[in-house]
């Protein structure tokens, strides 16, 4: 999507909103003894208590309202009955449309007892994100925001999963103009475009490289290759000349 009209942007901000609420409540109910279904749950009634659609159902009709993610899985994790321990790595991703247009966003949390390594790695986390959405203003290079998010990475010693990327958003889930590399490539030189709407997503990991299928029973769930712990933050923005405007904001 790129936007065009005011309409268009104040839609884009109404989902956002949504998929933020979504995924901010979950994350604060989420309790020790939980199944991930009952997570989901949750989730599902913010979605249909503002009239928004699960994205990852009306696309791909995946097996669950929200991805929920925990430990050796990075992406994609199906809700079922996995139970939630003490110290689990727990990523909600959350995606979804209203009136046509769609938003994503996604974050990842430590359930009750911290390791410090992994609070070190959500921090970072953060930063990486935030450092991919620092590089985005209309006409800069897309390719600035990988080389930003790299820089993050290098500096902590980490690896970033390089075969899932950020992408275009808005008129369907995976929109124009395709996968934005999250990670430094020098292949990438196309510009941004102003009023462009996409995810900045980086998946930050302790020695992981690429995203793998976990199981041939599982056609969904990703984890890392090497198997090293993932984390995963993402939100949705538009890229205007000022900067980057983020809708998956709860307030």
């Amino acid at each position: 999507m790129t936007i065009t009209t005011e309409e268009q942007l104040e839609k884009l901000k109404a989902i956002g909103r949504i998929c933020a609420v979504a995924r901010d409540t979950m994350a604060s109910a989420m309790r020790v003894g939980m199944t991930t279904a009952e997570l989901d749950e949750i989730g599902a009634k913010i979605l249909a208590e503002n009239g928004a659609v699960s994205a990852p159902i009306l696309t791909y009709d995946f097996p669950g309202h929200t991805c929920i993610s925990v430990n050796e899985e990075i992406a994609h994790g199906i809700p079922g009955d996995r139970v939630l321990n003490d110290g689990d790595l727990v990523n909600i991703d959350v995606s979804a449309a209203k009136d046509g247009v769609f938003a994503d966003c996604g974050a990842s949390f430590i359930l009750g007892k911290v390791d410090r390594r992994l609070e070190t790695l959500c921090r970072d986390g953060k930063k990486a994100m935030w450092a991919g959405i620092g590089a985005v203003k209309s006409g800069a290079p897309l390719a600035d925001i990988g080389t930003a998010i790299g820089k993050v990475a290098k500096r902590g010693g980490y690896t970033l999963i390089q075969n899932l990327a950020s992408h275009g958003v808005g008129d369907s889930l995976h929109d124009q103009p395709g996968e934005i590399p999250t990670w430094p490539d020098r292949s990438e030189r196309r510009k941004i475009s102003d009023g462009l709407v996409f995810t900045i997503e980086p998946f930050l990991s302790l020695g992981g490289k690429y995203a793998e299928q976990k199981s041939e029973d599982d056609e969904w769930t990703l984890v890392a290759d090497p198997m090293a712990p993932c984390v995963q933050y993402e939100h949705t923005i538009v890229a205007t000349p000022r900067g980057a405007l983020v809708v998956t904001l709860a307030a």
